[in-house]
């Protein structure tokens, strides 16, 4: 099969017939019909994130953000067919541990990260494993570019948003980063009743957070983000939003807070912070806040998500500002260093 390949941490992708992945007895293997460039995919290709795990062993096929027809079938598989349409979670369970046992197979004790410790989309075939626990059918309304661009940004946004952020119509929801996963959150904060405050360095994102219904934008380069969020609410955020994940967001989304606010970390960090961030504790404390993080989605929450994209509650296909070949991976990720990207961008042939 062709596949766009990691041969070199932070070198040009290689597109090269690759080996054609192997099918398990509870795997399936599916045709990859669109699938996302996503800054994660830009953190696994510079060698980022190995304090956690996902520093992928080389060479490696990139790309969790995808959506497809299923190929073949392992014989352990019961819900899926060849033919059937499908779309996965980023962030895979085992379906045994306690989590999964409790619906949160999104962090499984046995976490699998589809495309980071296994290889990825960025290619014409890609094997999904334990199907029947982690892929979800993806209706025929919905079409495959559009479906690709719920991948790890809308499907994490939609969780970090439906169910961590506690959001109620009428909160203040300030979102720090308005790329792929900011702007997501924007449309899904927006879609249930918040008035939402994008925060970002480029202009261009900042408008396309507007068509996406943001209440109010703050370009940090030009003032002060804390005390522009503090005007417009009129004393703070009910909740803050990180989304990029480097300190001087973490930070400020934390102190854009009212009393007894709610602080959700979406963007994990780089290199540069290895993970470990200063925080303002004593205002935590002061001001009862609550800090929450929040990653990927489970398999069974898609239906909710599904169901507002059908009934046009959400539209995920307004995030996608292109569609490119797989011989243009490798730019859009070299790109992404300089955060030349808007919106989502999805290859879509192959």
């Amino acid at each position: 099969m062709k596949a766009a390949v990691v041969e070199e941490f932070n070198k040009p992708l290689v597109v090269q017939n690759f080996p054609d992945p192997e099918c398990g007895p509870n795997d399936v293997i599916v045709q990859v019909k669109a699938n996302g460039v996503c800054r994660s995919d830009w953190h696994a290709w510079v060698g980022d994130w190995e304090w956690i795990g996902l520093k992928p062993e080389l060479p490696h096929i990139l790309g969790h953000e995808f959506a497809g027809i299923i190929e073949e079938v392992g014989a352990n598989v019961k819900r899926f067919k060849k033919g059937d349409r499908v779309v996965i979670p980023f962030s895979m369970g085992c379906g045994k541990c306690s989590c999964c046992q409790t619906g949160h197979q999104n962090v499984c004790e046995n976490l699998t990260i589809f495309g980071f410790a296994c290889n990825g989309s960025y290619a014409q075939y890609t094997r999904v494993p334990l199907a029947d626990v982690n892929l979800v059918h993806l209706p025929e309304s919905i079409d495959f570019t559009a479906a690709a661009s719920l991948g790890c940004r809308f499907m994490t946004s939609f969780h970090a948003v439906a169910d961590i952020s506690g959001v109620k119509a009428g909160d203040f929801f300030t979102i720090y980063g308005a790329g792929g996963v900011g702007l997501a959150a924007t449309q899904i904060a927006n879609s249930l009743g918040a008035r939402v405050i994008a925060v970002d360095i480029d202009d261009s994102k900042l408008d396309m957070a507007k068509s996406l219904g943001a209440f109010a934008t703050v370009n940090s380069k030009n003032e002060n983000p804390i005390e522009a969020i503090m005007e417009i609410t009129k004393g703070g955020s009910d909740i803050s939003y990180d989304a990029l994940g480097i300190a001087e967001t973490c930070r400020n989304a934390i102190l854009s807070l009212r009393n007894r606010g709610t602080h959700v970390q979406v963007g994990l960090t780089s290199k540069e912070e290895g993970g470990m961030i200063s925080l303002p504790t004593d205002l935590i404390v002061a001001k009862e806040l609550q800090i929450k993080g929040s990653l990927g989605m489970q398999a069974h929450r898609y239906q909710a998500l599904l169901s507002m994209v059908e009934s046009g509650q959400l539209h995920p296909e307004k995030l996608v500002s292109k569609t490119i070949p797989l011989e243009e991976a490798s730019s859009v990720l070299e790109s992404m260093g300089q955060y030349g990207t808007v919106g989502s961008i999805i290859i879509d042939r192959f």
